[in-house]
């Protein structure tokens, strides 16, 4: 352990960012799992209300997402990455639904 009153100090903070990213990807991970599952069962039965659930759940994901970059947890071209991601899966479980 540091003796350096500014070492114990950087210690704290690294600890408190750690801690502040592993919720936020833990987050986006979580979002991102849920959206998968709403996608399945819209591609099971491609109704009104499946299609609702995918719509609101993409939109936790993209917040998440977003916020998550606006802190520094995420680059910004990774959470893009993530997005497309998610979009191109939406587009080609629509185009196979068609």
């Amino acid at each position: 352990m540091a003796n350096i009153k500014s070492a114990i100090k950087r210690i704290e903070i690294a600890e408190r960012n750690r801690l502040r990213n592993k919720s936020y990807k833990s987050a986006v991970k979580t979002l991102t799992k849920r959206y998968f599952t709403a996608l399945d069962e819209y591609s099971a039965d491609p109704s009104e209300v499946n299609k609702k659930a995918v719509d609101e759940s993409m939109a936790q994901v993209y917040s998440k997402i977003d916020k998550a970059v606006g802190r520094g947890v995420l680059h910004r071209n990774a959470g893009a990455r993530r997005k497309s991601r998610l979009a191109k899966a939406l587009k080609h479980q629509e185009q196979s639904a068609s």
